[in-house]
């Protein structure tokens, strides 16, 4: 009977930006717990190739920045094809440089990409959520919603806003019927952290500051995700679900 909570057979989940990295390894996971996985991307080449990796998949195209286009991108999902149960909003991007010379354009970038695009896809799958009185919502913030490090502040503030945007998504939408949560992934070997993987020194850096010694394996955040997406969180609401090895835990 336990298992069966987060049995997740029958229910539809879409990842936004599951192309590749995260996104991707999260869109299988839910596929392996019985979800029919709607992967979402711009890049229609990388897309493809995405859905071709996790069974029964479908793709969902659209940019996750422009609201009208998400929002008619969901109404008409619905419409075609059925109800979305499980929204992951994964989309996101980095742009590391001093916060004195920062670029205006990466800054306003980082707000479209990391906080606007939660916004756009929550909003748009939450409306139908309501009217059937039920929804699973998880956006993905980082360790970087808790802590900062250098060259990264307008990120750290994006992934701030995702927080607190969860909490707020929560505080409106549970009396609905929606649990909405969020998962904060630590230091994980991703495309997005390609840069810091194959520095040396970052590296050295990283295990010694993490407790478990490690930089983090994007299958490690599947059983998050699966436990927020599924019946076994049903009183859960608001929370942000550390997966970062202890590196929060620990000074």
């Amino acid at each position: 009977m336990s298992l069966a909570l987060f049995d997740l057979t029958g229910k539809r989940a879409l990842v936004t930006g599951s192309s590749q990295g995260i996104g991707l390894a999260l869109a299988r996971g839910l596929a392996a717990a019985g979800a029919e996985v709607v992967l979402n991307g711009r890049d229609l080449e990388k897309l493809a190739a995405a859905v071709a990796l996790v069974p029964g998949a479908r793709a969902l195209a659209f940019d996750a920045t422009d609201h009208a286009a998400v929002r008619a991108a969901v109404d008409g999902f619905e419409a075609e094809v059925g109800a979305i149960d499980i929204l992951v909003n994964n989309a996101g991007m980095q742009y590391r440089a001093p916060l004195e010379e920062f670029p205006e354009e990466a800054f306003q970038r980082l707000l479209q990409v990391n906080i606007a695009s939660v916004f756009n896809v929550g909003q748009a799958c939450a409306r139908h959520m309501i009217a059937r009185g039920a929804g699973k919502i998880v956006n993905i913030c980082s360790v970087q919603t808790a802590l900062a490090r250098p060259g990264i502040a307008p990120y750290t503030a994006t992934k701030g806003a995702v927080g607190n945007l969860t909490k707020g998504m929560a505080t409106d939408w549970a009396k609905h019927g929606l649990q909405c949560n969020a998962i904060a992934p630590g230091y994980f070997d991703t495309p997005l952290n390609a840069a810091l993987v194959a520095d040396p020194a970052f590296s050295a850096w990283l295990e010694k500051r993490t407790p478990a010694g490690r930089w983090g394996k994007v299958e490690e955040l599947v059983g998050a995700c699966v436990f927020l997406s599924s019946a076994a969180s049903s009183f859960v609401n608001g929370h942000c679900l550390y997966v970062d090895g202890g590196i929060t835990a620990s000074l």
